[in-house]
């Protein structure tokens, strides 16, 4: 699918994308106009301004404001409530969730594929095994021209030329869903490194890019780089995209197919957190990301906002989905969610 020209220069040009949304069906016409603030995950950051762009058009009575600062500070900004919403592609732990005075509900929006870009020149459709990938971001190999990187590619003129490994400067869910992949896959790399939204990163020559699109810069930039971005702004930043090697021993390249693919077996519990390591069939880096809502809105009109929020982005709002290459929720988790937070939101 193709990105609209207003989600392209966005993804490339911003670390943070604000959107003013119009939602709510139980607005009137002689409603007093309503604004809501939410920050977080950048990860779906393009989705959520495409959200707010074709929301607004039908319901323009109340505006979201949404910040892509990282899911880091999106929990954080979330628990200390001085947000109406969070956003995080690593869902909430327990221990987070009970900082929460006024309780938390995870909504899940959309799920994505995780692409491993690079900047090699005269390489291309660089193929990465699962012995391989994690071995780059533990320390382990440190050369373009590897053996273990030769094997994967046999006949590649891969140089020598040292790997500049390319990661999150912020606290960040895309590096969650990476990390928690590599840590699935690969002891050494889970006994090193381990999975987090803020790993403490042992490799030498690593550089570090605030939000997706600062790790995506810096790989557009810099010669030798490999790092890690949702898929859609390696497709707006025109980066090399490696085929990853999954559980069956595919080689793929991150789609919407094959993202579908790989989140088509998820099983969502009650409270549709879900870490999704190592995908059975599929395009293996995979995650999905979370508006985290609170059970209780002191204020009656903010509460309502985001219940029609929520409700239109898991019905009308999934049609988008496709568009951005996000995956959409499977229908009978979506009202799942829609009834928990009808009923929690009074």
């Amino acid at each position: 699918m193709k990105l609209s020209a207003t989600v392209l220069n966005r993804v490339v040009a911003a670390t943070a994308v604000t959107a003013i949304v119009a939602v709510g069906s139980s607005f009137t016409a002689t409603a007093q106009a309503q604004t809501i603030s939410g920050a977080g995950a950048t990860f779906p950051a393009p989705l959520y301004e495409r959200y707010a762009r074709e929301i607004k058009k039908k319901y323009p009575k109340l505006g979201v404001n949404y910040q892509g600062v990282g899911s880091g500070a999106g929990i954080r900004q979330f628990i200390a409530g001085t947000v109406d919403f969070g956003a995080s592609d690593a869902a909430m732990t327990d221990a987070e969730i009970a900082k929460v005075s006024r309780g938390a509900i995870l909504v899940p929006t959309a799920g994505g594929a995780v692409a491993v870009v690079y900047n090699v020149p005269g390489v291309n459709n660089l193929k990465l095994s699962r012995k391989t990938l994690p071995a780059i971001f533990s320390g382990q190999i440190t050369n373009w021209n590897d053996p273990q990187i030769k094997a994967d590619n046999p006949g590649a003129n891969l140089p020598n030329q040292p790997i500049r490994p390319v990661v999150r400067a912020d606290s960040s869910g895309t590096t969650f869903i990476f990390t928690n992949h590599l840590s699935t896959i690969s002891p050494y790399f889970k006994g090193r490194v381990s999975a987090g939204t803020a790993p403490k990163w042992t490799i030498t020559n690593v550089l570090k890019g605030k939000g997706n699109p600062g790790v995506a810069n810096l790989v557009s930039r810099t010669g030798g780089s490999v790092g890690y971005v949702e898929y859609t702004y390696a497709l707006a930043n025109k980066l090399n995209t490696a085929q990853v090697q999954n559980k069956g021993g595919q080689f793929l390249a991150p789609s919407l197919q094959s993202a579908n693919q790989a989140l088509s077996n998820v099983s969502f519990p009650d409270n549709f957190r879900v870490f999704v390591g190592d995908p059975t069939q599929g395009y293996p880096i995979v995650g999905l990301t979370w508006l985290l809502i609170y059970k209780n809105y002191p204020d009656a009109a903010k509460g309502s906002a985001v219940k029609n929020f929520v409700n239109w982005a898991l019905t009308d709002g999934q049609q988008i989905n496709d568009d951005l290459n996000y995956t959409r929720i499977p229908p009978s988790t979506a009202q799942k969610v829609i009834q928990t937070v009808n009923s929690a939101i009074k």
